[in-house]
């Protein structure tokens, strides 16, 4: 069933059609800029998606999604700072606590936990959770973060890669993220950016723009949505110039290395604190 929604950013109801791929309408808001599919289809239908075939997908994409995960991080300079964090719990006589949404098999996960912080995943895909947690000794919610239960400010850095964009309401999720982080807590965001080179080369057919999407954020918008849940942004990232498979070998290396400086990759990250 599909559902005609209001803007998640600004609340906005004027939209102009952005594209329309097989059946499936993006739409930009008027007011702010946000792309977005809608109608879109309910969270329950979108659930029913991630089910064996997709578990099989994140298995066998395991590694390279892993290490885009940790250059993620590193480009943030999240590895930096992570002493800083260490120093400070100490002192507080506790661990830091790291939580991964959308952490498929929770690979990410148990390399956090090797490095000495106290770990929990909130993902959907059954199979990929029930892997995570037998396989690899991790704590995973096998749900939406929103249903996890997590106390008020108790999380010391909550990061999700290739998440938001899949959620019919990324407002409320950012605002449970607010709420669980500690002040001074880091949220972590990876997602495709439509103000991107690549996005702007393929219009309509540009490889983010699908049915799992609900939301195409750009810089401008994914800022917003941290800043108006109290988020300082610390750190922003860029990268992907070309796809794999889409020009020669050559022209992509080249392509890669343009976009990065300019904050114009395919993909953004962005780091945000969470007001003290």
């Amino acid at each position: 069933m599909l559902f005609n929604v209001d803007c998640a950013l600004c609340g906005g109801r004027d939209f102009l059609l952005k594209w329309k791929n097989s059946d499936i309408p993006f739409v930009r808001c008027r007011n702010c800029g946000l792309v977005f599919q809608n109608p879109m289809p309910s969270a329950e239908e979108l659930a029913l998606r991630y089910d064996g075939e997709y578990y099989d997908y994140e298995i066998e994409n395991e590694e390279s999604f892993y290490r885009l995960m940790i250059l993620g991080l590193e480009d943030l300079g999240f590895f930096d700072r992570e002493a800083c964090i260490f120093s400070r719990c100490k002192n507080e006589g506790r661990r830091p606590s790291f939580v991964d949404v959308g952490c498929a098999t929770g690979k990410l996960l148990s390399t956090m936990k090797d490095r000495g912080w106290d770990v929990n995943g909130a993902e959907v895909c059954r199979p990929a959770a029930q892997y995570g947690i037998e396989k690899r000794g991790v704590d995973i919610h096998i749900g939406p973060l929103e249903s996890a239960g997590i106390p008020d400010a108790t999380v010391d850095v909550l990061h999700c890669s290739h998440l938001i964009e899949h959620l019919t309401r990324p407002d409320l999720f950012v605002a449970e993220v607010a709420r669980i982080l500690r002040p001074g807590g880091l949220f972590i965001v990876v997602t495709p950016d439509i103000s991107g080179f690549q996005a702007r080369l393929f219009g309509s057919e540009w490889r983010s723009a699908i049915a799992d999407h609900m939301y195409l954020f750009s810089k401008e918008t994914l800022s917003a949505m941290f800043a108006a849940n109290g988020f300082k942004i610390i750190k922003k990232a860029s990268w992907g110039g070309l796809a794999a498979g889409t020009s020669p070998k050559w022209l992509k290396i080249i392509a890669d290395r343009v976009v990065k400086p300019l904050g114009a990759g395919d993909v953004i990250s962005i780091m945000g604190m969470i007001s003290l």
